[in-house]
């Protein structure tokens, strides 16, 4: 199994907690989404930065390798690409989850 592979099961669990949330929130809340995309634009940008800096430190250090088979050959640095699908999956699921939990608490 390639290393997309992996990302597209956790990506498209990710896909569907948060449609999930984007309808409960949307349905509880007619204003919620105004500045919505700009807080989940700026998590994601900035933990794909750290992502970007860490994951180049701990390659080059040797912390972490992978199989040259199941990589893309796409690199951001000497990261690859494939690394950096779980740091949008965490920018979405995670305030994908609070909101849910925080629009099922308020209910």
């Amino acid at each position: 199994m390639t290393y997309w592979a992996l990302n597209a099961v956790f990506l498209g669990v990710v896909a569907v907690v948060a449609v999930l949330a984007a309808v409960v929130v949307r349905r509880a809340h007619p204003d919620a989404r105004r500045g919505l995309l700009g807080v989940f634009g700026l998590t994601a940008g900035l933990l794909l930065v750290l992502t970007a800096l860490f994951d180049n430190v701990m390659i080059a250090i040797g912390l972490v390798g992978y199989d040259e088979g199941r990589i893309s050959g796409a690199f951001i640095g000497i990261a690859p690409l494939e690394d950096f699908a779980y740091a949008l999956a965490a920018a979405v699921l995670l305030p994908s989850l609070w909101l849910l939990l925080g629009a099922r608490s308020r209910a």
